[in-house]
């Protein structure tokens, strides 16, 4: 007999129906699973007739042959399981399989019949409702990641037996919904902007880059409050909305990297990986590509502390994903593209003893060894970052606590008004803030009057800026003048922006 059974498979960050046909006829004891699957799929014939088994259930000792349709698709991970489990006991008829047609099933099989928790729930279970799929069976564990949903039927169960009981009608469950809530629960940060002493110039240009979501790099000697002030820098980023909310937890679901009692994601990421990171590790990949560091930064901050220390062809992957919000990892097995929307954080030292340009400690190495040490940072990628701050030693007075400097609650008021001012602005567009202007867009929203241009036709010729800079400036000049609540980009928001972009000339033309 024949049994037919929606599941779903991960294919990036999108599911694929995946059609489970199960036939069992007469013939030699077998057991055989076709349609392209991975060794974690092929392996689950061995969970599921032991967890059938230790379940209470028949196993059917005839030949058995399972296919996964489509048949061109590679199938990989362990939550097809269920699915199998169930499509077996179906055709051989101890369940009717009229039962079975209005739902989708998900799970994990341990020996004793147990439904483990699978990765990748919340984009199965989009996936499935996008292709008219309103019922879902699946592990009890993955409850709060698949309830985010909307207009879906969630059915949770711990074990086969409870499945197959509620299939059979002597158990009754009514579906979990849950309305999750985006600005509940938030994370409250145990740090604050207030807490750094002075360096008002370096807050603001932080302020600026948030505001805008530009790539900022800080400059400067060691002990002078860079790595201190990058990791505050969440703590004044506008909240997520829901549809962030979902399309950053999809990534972590895919990864494993959601926590079992969260549903949504509700700050924003903030990876920080140490400088000994590998390529893959910061884009991603594997036989079948994973989202790498650049992706679980999305919609966040990626933090390079000491990006000089990083290796040169490991930061050189940045520039395609910083240029085009996304990364595609082609292998053999698969090509997939991941989103990669996230704001550069940069933070290095100017030479290698720290102190080049300082003016309290004297620099111990030779305009070569600078040079050298600078030259990690190309100019493809430095060119891409869009604001470049010298960050100075902190003064006695500042340290003593004779000037406060604004809470990160404070600048975030700022920064939100700046934001709604760029969502107004670009919500018949394809983009949500400053930083993501094409060209095409940039004379449509950043018209500059005559005096504006003038200043800024010098600036490019004595700093011999790209015409990546020159878009650069403009779009840092919009974000100051939104933060101003100036509609018109005027000479004073032209010139602050180029003093953001003229810090790469003093040091890497030495």
């Amino acid at each position: 007999m024949l049994s037919n059974i929606t599941s779903c498979v991960l294919i990036g960050l999108d599911g694929e129906i995946v059609r489970v046909e199960t036939d069992i006829s007469n013939g030699l004891p077998s057991f055989s699973i076709v349609g392209l699957p991975d060794t974690a799929v092929r392996e689950s014939k061995e969970r599921i007739r032991a967890a059938i088994k230790n379940s209470g259930f028949k196993f059917p000792v005839k030949r058995i042959i399972i296919n996964l349709a489509p048949a061109n698709t590679k199938k990989e991970g362990t939550h097809l399981d269920l699915p199998m489990a169930i499509g077996l006991l179906g055709a051989s008829n101890q369940i009717s399989n009229k039962a079975l047609s209005e739902y989708a099933f998900i799970g994990e099989l341990s020996l004793n019949g147990k439904l483990n928790k699978v990765i990748g729930v919340l984009p199965i279970v989009i996936s499935l409702r996008e292709k008219g799929y309103k019922k879902i069976i699946l592990p009890k564990e993955n409850l709060n990641e698949a309830s985010i949903i909307e207009d879906i039927e969630v059915y949770p169960f711990e074990s086969l037996v409870e499945v197959m009981k509620f299939l059979l009608g002597q158990i009754r469950i009514d579906p979990y919904i849950k309305r999750e809530k985006i600005n509940e629960d938030c994370k409250i940060y145990d740090v604050d902007f207030n807490e750094v002493a002075g360096q008002q110039t370096v807050i603001r240009a932080m302020e600026i880059a948030a505001a805008g979501g530009h790539n900022i790099i800080l400059i400067g000697p060691p002990g002078s409050g860079k790595t201190m002030i990058a990791r505050r820098f969440p703590t004044i980023l506008p909240n997520m909305d829901i549809e962030e909310s979902i399309e950053v937890t999809k990534i972590y679901s895919v990864t494993g990297l959601l926590p079992s009692n969260a549903s949504l994601i509700k700050t924003r990421p903030f990876i920080s990986p140490h400088h000994t990171a590998s390529r893959v590790s910061l884009i991603g990949g594997g036989k079948i590509p994973k989202p790498g560091d650049v992706s679980l930064a999305h919609l966040g901050v990626l933090f390079l502390d000491e990006l000089t220390e990083f290796q040169k062809n490991v930061l050189e992957v940045l520039r395609q994903p910083m240029e085009d919000e996304e990364v595609t990892i082609s292998r053999v097995n698969a090509t997939i593209t991941y989103p990669s929307k996230f704001i550069l954080v940069a933070s290095m030292n100017p030479c290698p003893c720290g102190y080049f340009n300082d003016p309290k400690n004297e620099c111990n190495c030779a305009p070569y060894q600078v040079k050298k040490y600078l030259s990690k940072i190309s100019g493809p990628l430095l060119d891409r970052i869009d604001m470049h701050i010298e960050v100075f030693p902190v003064e006695y007075k500042d340290l003593a606590g004779k000037g406060k400097n604004k809470t990160s609650g404070e600048i975030k008021k700022n920064v939100d008004k700046a934001r709604v001012f760029q969502l107004n602005r670009y919500q018949k567009e394809r983009i949500r803030f400053n930083s993501q202007l094409p060209p095409r867009l940039i004379k449509k929203y950043c018209q500059l009057g005559k005096e504006e241009n003038n200043l800024l036709e010098m600036a490019f010729k004595k700093l011999k800026l790209s015409a990546r800079s020159y878009n650069k400036i403009i779009k840092l000049s919009r974000t100051i003048a939104d933060l101003d609540n100036s509609e018109q980009i005027g000479l004073k928001h032209i010139s602050e922006a180029i003093q953001y972009r003229s810090l790469d000339k003093s040091f890497w033309n030495i």
